[in-house]
């Protein structure tokens, strides 16, 4: 009886699930069909489907300000991400390593300690971190949104891989030691390989974070020459002037594809590292 319940329940699941996802993804599907709208007739035609059709927008959308082309934004951007992503994977599994293998004195303290930075709300500590930087002369540079990634400072992904190293088998390391290794030794050729799902769910949502910030951008970077996608969007939108949307709808869907293929193509390590990181004790 309860599993011919099931088969009967299933299209109406089925179209609940639909009515959702189309809720969910009405905004950006808005959003694709305005940027091939004329801006004259962005919002007073708010059907998806366009009486006029014009790529217009992503030609000029595409050429930028100042001289600029959305190909240098892009381009910054990725280099942004790149480093921010070497910082985190490389650091956060070091201190990882430690927390989860290393016994040292004080180990509990400093691992409460970090966890407690995943409360502390950034903006708490945006002014001191400012002031910082500015007496580094780093402000207007890549430095500040840099190298902390090289500091370990994400607490959320060393707690990650954290989890992740205690699921492994202590035998891994005894095995290592009887072969000769020491500390660095284990962490390079036993703990690290294996690390590879919570190292790609660390790559993704750093990806994602980096690429998508815009008050850290915004604080620490005003020469057009370094601007990021995220900071260039903002060019569209003159609160003086004439605001141009359709090709800030226009760039804002490109700049979503880079996300969206990173995210497909290491989908199921994304779902293998939390899996079997995040959901442990």
């Amino acid at each position: 009886m309860q599993p011919n319940l099931l088969q009967r329940n299933k299209p109406i699941q089925f179209i609940l699930l639909l009515g959702v996802a189309v809720i969910m993804l009405y905004p950006l599907l808005w959003m694709l069909s305005s940027s091939f709208k004329p801006n004259q007739i962005i919002f007073t035609e708010l059907g998806l489907w366009p009486s006029q059709i014009t790529a217009d927008n992503y030609v000029k959308g595409w050429q930028g300000f100042s001289g600029l082309t959305f190909s240098l934004f892009f381009r910054n951007s990725f280099v942004l991400v790149f480093f921010a992503i070497l910082g985190n994977v490389i650091t956060c599994s070091m201190t990882a390593y430690a927390f989860a293998r290393i016994d040292f004195s004080m180990k509990k303290i400093c691992f409460a300690v970090m966890m407690g930075t995943i409360m502390l709300p950034h903006h708490v500590v945006l002014i001191p971190q400012y002031m910082l930087f500015h007496k580094l002369d780093w402000v207007n540079t890549y430095l500040p949104l840099i190298v902390p990634k090289f500091l370990a400072t994400d607490a959320f992904f060393i707690f990650l891989m954290v989890q992740f190293i205690r699921g492994l088998p202590l035998e891994l390391d005894n095995a290592a030691r009887v072969d000769g290794c020491g500390p660095v030794g284990i962490f390079m050729k036993v703990i690290f390989p294996l690390l590879l799902p919570a190292l790609v769910t660390t790559s993704i949502f750093t990806f994602i974070w980096t690429w998508n910030d815009f008050l850290s951008q915004l604080i620490y970077i005003s020469n057009p020459k370094l601007m990021t996608v995220t900071l260039a969007l903002r060019a569209f939108m003159d609160s003086a002037g004439e605001s141009s949307f359709g090709s800030l709808f226009a760039m804002s869907i490109l700049s979503l594809i880079p996300i969206f293929i990173f995210f497909v193509s290491f989908q199921k390590l994304l779902i293998e590292g939390i899996a079997t990181s995040g959901l442990k004790g």
